[in-house]
């Protein structure tokens, strides 16, 4: 605060304070503390709702493990099963983001220089200028039936027919690896650039190979910038939407879609929040486990 108060003055630090505030409080708490009241309330008709039937109850998660009164199975297995599918493929996501956009980042930051430095940022920059759903809609013909891979996988004689990528959900992990590229390369480019170069000269000089420098010197000072990549795409995958409805196979369902037909085809308020409810604590605590795994502070990802 007293750094902030140097660099701009009392009035515009007062403001900048102020819009935090009201932007965590409006946009951010409020919001989940809603969710989270209404996840305990029972569905009922408009009619009963204040009335004596509207108390709060834990029906709603009994739901999502175990189904409706009287199941037969026991467990709400086409939930539970889409929920763990749903997180599994955001951490492939992430994985894929990673291996991608950790030797981006680290080109951009300790090799590029000058103009081709730029000439790198704003080619990974422009393409987000059109929106999120038209790139879907782009995934979607480049993996379809006639699109440019299979003419060209079909062109060059590797296959004989087309291959249903949409089925096989490569376009829904590709069209989400791409979606959030950016998120994962800057955080990483972020640590990497500050780190001194004459550390790698150091480790080249005393004959360590190229993957030596990277899992002992390059790694260990970026570990920060990767793990608030990772947490950014993992959070962002397991809550897409608009990316599993467009390019999501027919087979496939993510638990996002299931919370969408809860609250608008079904009307049922109450079960799509505690839905909803416990998708961010589950992936919160997965993100914060992996954090522990891994040794790193919530104040090193913030920097």
């Amino acid at each position: 605060m007293q750094d902030l108060l140097r660099r701009y003055g009392a009035t515009l630090t007062g403001a900048f304070c102020l819009l935090t505030a009201f932007w965590l409080l409006i946009l951010v708490i409020v919001p989940n503390i809603t969710l989270l009241e209404a996840s305990f309330r029972p569905y009922l008709p408009v009619a009963d709702i204040g009335g004596p039937r509207d108390v709060y109850t834990l029906a709603n998660y009994r739901y999502f493990l175990f189904g409706y009164a009287g199941n037969r199975d026991g467990y709400n297995y086409l939930d539970l099963v889409v929920f763990g599918r749903t997180l599994v493929a955001a951490v492939f996501v992430t994985i894929i983001d990673l291996v991608l956009c950790y030797p981006i980042a680290f080109y951009l930051a300790q090799v590029a220089r000058g103009r081709m430095a730029r000439i790198l940022a704003v080619a990974l920059i422009v393409p987000y200028w059109i929106n999120e759903i038209l790139r879907a809609f782009a995934f979607r013909i480049i993996f379809g039936a006639s699109g440019i891979i299979n003419g060209s996988l079909i062109g060059l004689g590797i296959i004989d027919s087309p291959i249903d990528f949409v089925r096989e959900n490569v376009a829904l992990y590709a069209g989400l690896a791409y979606a959030y590229v950016l998120l994962m390369v800057f955080p990483i480019y972020n640590a990497i650039e500050s780190l001194d170069r004459n550390q790698i000269e150091a480790a080249r000089d005393m004959g360590a190979p190229w993957w030596r420098i990277h899992w002992r010197v390059v790694i260990p000072f970026a570990k920060p910038g990767i793990t608030s990549g990772c947490t950014i795409v993992f959070m962002l995958a397991a809550g897409a939407l608009a990316a599993p409805q467009i390019l999501g196979g027919p087979s496939s369902l993510w638990f996002t879609q299931i919370i969408y037909r809860t609250f608008f085809e079904s009307v049922n308020w109450s079960r799509g929040a505690a839905y909803a409810v416990i998708l961010l604590v589950v992936c919160t605590l997965f993100v914060l486990l992996m954090m522990r795994i891994f040794k790193v502070k919530l104040g090193e990802i913030g920097r």
